[in-house]
């Protein structure tokens, strides 16, 4: 692994400088300049060389900096790309607001780095099996392939606005936001 400069987290926030609008890491293609000791936990804490990120703001920071490619994580500025690892998704949705109500009500989230995403065609929640329970994980897509795992309440919360949709001709229990549906698992599995 690469080091981070002399002063570590402090000297890469700096390379990043301040904005007030989101970075547009999509845009950006530096050389890839090696992994620094950088570390997203399944429980959303940023570790780096091993100690959690104490700062939130600094967190908030990397976070909009963070870009995924061909499966691994990366935190990029214009001029430098360093690869970190990430147990399960980067982010967590950890609350939850209903706008409207039935066919027209969209599910808004907030994840731990105060991304507000609406639950919507474009920012999809998708449903994978838990190998380790048997049961499933939810996840919100926030943005460029970068997902939020929702946290358990909050997918308790899920369950109990579900409903059951015909789709293909599959009976299927999920929940509906911003007009569309978005299954979690076949109905019969549901009532059991």
């Amino acid at each position: 692994m690469s080091k981070v400069g002399p002063r570590g987290l402090e000297s890469l926030a700096a390379a990043l400088g301040t904005r007030r609008e989101p970075p547009r890491v999509h845009l950006w293609n530096p050389p890839f300049c090696g992994d620094i000791d950088m570390r997203i936990a399944a429980d959303g804490t940023w570790h780096y060389q091993g100690s959690p990120i104490g700062r939130p703001a600094m967190v908030r920071l990397f976070a909009s900096v963070l870009k995924r490619e061909d499966g691994r994580y990366f935190l990029v500025t214009p001029v430098e790309k360093l690869g970190i690892r990430v147990d399960d998704a980067p982010f967590l949705a950890v609350e939850l607001e209903t706008a409207g109500e039935g066919e027209v009500r969209t599910l808004v989230f907030r994840t731990n780095v105060d991304d507000v995403v609406p639950c919507d065609r474009e920012h999809p929640l998708r449903f994978e099996p838990e190998a380790e329970t048997g049961g499933i994980k939810p996840y919100l897509h926030v943005r460029r392939d970068l997902w939020a795992l929702v946290t358990r309440q909050l997918f308790l919360d899920l369950v109990s606005l579900g409903e059951v949709h015909t789709v293909n001709g599959h009976d299927l229990f999920g929940v509906v936001s911003a007009g569309e549906f978005f299954p979690m698992a076949p109905a019969e599995a549901v009532a059991q």
